[in-house]
């Protein structure tokens, strides 16, 4: 098919999957498994491979730092390790290319910033993203709002109670513009049903949905916006960490 062109060129989306480019350009020797944790945990992917010996594979190369590729056994099976970093942009890139080298069931977690009164470390389930930022609109026809992977979603929610937890599903508002979340914007977004606030999931559901793979994503509050006449950083959600990897693990498992 051709370009859906537009005057406003983020509004534009071509269909074609092939590239001048693609994820798999380096033609490396590697074929991933197929099940994928892929989180926004800071340092503590590397503290975990190191605790546990995993296995390194690969490393994804970028300007201005390379990311390794583990491989771990959970409950018999196979899964790809890879810490994500934060943004939609290079989130999604390392994304895609690991979707080109195997991998099909993907589970993410990362912290997010609350919009709504949430105690910090509440884990959350997005079922909805609002798509301010621009990546997305590479992997996907423009639209205000994207879905997140049904199959992925219920393995998590299943995992969660099976953990003795509660979960709540959420809609979740995606911005590359982290110094941007205005007094009014923050207003505007809670009107549509926006629950809390991070950088990527709208578009890596977008990526994964156009090449065919399941993908979800465990949220954890951090910040919190909720008071938008004062700012409250929290501990950034970081007593989270050790947590929010067993449960990704866990339910990719289930996938």
């Amino acid at each position: 098919m051709s370009i859906i062109k537009n005057e406003i060129p983020i509004l534009e989306f071509d269909t074609e999957k092939d590239a001048i480019i693609n994820p798999t350009h380096e033609m490396l020797n590697i074929k991933l498994p197929q099940k994928c944790v892929f989180a926004f945990l800071e340092d503590y992917i590397e503290e975990y491979a190191s605790k546990n010996a995993l296995k390194q594979v690969a490393h994804f190369i970028s300007a201005t730092k390379e990311y390794p590729i583990y491989i771990t056994e959970h409950k018999g099976e196979e899964v790809v390790i890879c810490q994500a970093p934060v943004g939609a942009a290079p989130a999604t890139q390392i994304l895609d290319w690991l979707i080109g080298y195997g991998v099909r069931k993907i589970i993410s977690a990362g912290s997010c910033g609350c919009l709504e009164e949430f105690r910090e470390g509440t884990f959350l389930v997005p079922y909805k993203a609002l798509r301010e930022e621009g990546t997305s609109y590479h992997y996907a026809p423009p639209s205000r709002f994207i879905e997140v992977d049904e199959m992925a979603r219920k393995a998590i929610e299943e995992t969660i109670l099976e953990h003795g937890m509660k979960y709540q599903e959420v809609i979740t508002w995606s911005t590359d513009g982290f110094y941007r979340e205005t007094k009014e914007k923050v207003i505007y977004r809670k009107s549509e049903g926006c629950s809390v606030v991070e950088m990527e999931c709208s578009a890596l559901a977008a990526c994964a949905a156009f090449r065919g793979v399941n993908w979800g994503m465990i949220l954890y509050t951090a910040d919190s916006l909720a008071n938008v006449d004062k700012y409250d950083e929290r501990n950034f959600g970081g007593n989270s960490y050790e947590y929010a990897l067993m449960l990704c693990l866990d339910t990719v498992v289930k996938m």
